[in-house]
C-alpha cells in the first residue's frame, strides 16, 4: 500500500491556497518600529495570526507602549533580541532556550 493513498490532496491544496493569501500563522511580517506606524497596525497584524520581526529604531519601551500590553493580554509574546522586537500571536511561543 502506498503512503500516498490516504493523502487528501484537495485538503492540502486548499490549505496552500489559504497560506498564499498571507493570512494566518504561516506569515512572518518584517518591519521597522520607529513610531511611524500606529500601534493598531501592529495589533491587527498579530490578531490576524502573523509573527512580527521589527527592527527597533529608538527607545523600545516608548515605541512598543501602544501595543505591548494588548498583545500580552491577548496571549501573545514579545521578546527583544539583538535590536529586533519579536512579537508572536497567541498560540505561538518564543523559544529562547538556546540563548543561554
Amino acid at each position: 500500500m502506498s503512503d500516498f493513498e490516504g493523502l487528501d490532496l484537495q485538503a492540502v491544496e486548499d490549505q496552500m491556497d489559504e497560506d498564499r493569501d498571507g493570512a494566518g500563522s504561516n506569515r512572518v511580517v518584517l518591519g521597522v518600529l520607529d513610531g511611524s506606524e500606529p500601534p493598531e497596525q501592529w495589533i491587527t497584524t498579530i490578531e490576524n495570526g502573523s509573527v512580527l520581526v521589527l527592527n527597533v529604531e529608538g527607545d523600545l519601551n516608548e515605541l512598543a507602549a501602544g501595543f505591548a500590553r494588548p498583545v500580552r493580554e491577548a496571549g501573545g509574546e514579545l521578546m527583544h533580541f539583538r535590536g529586533f522586537l519579536i512579537v508572536t500571536p497567541p498560540g505561538v511561543s518564543i523559544d529562547s532556550e538556546r540563548l543561554d
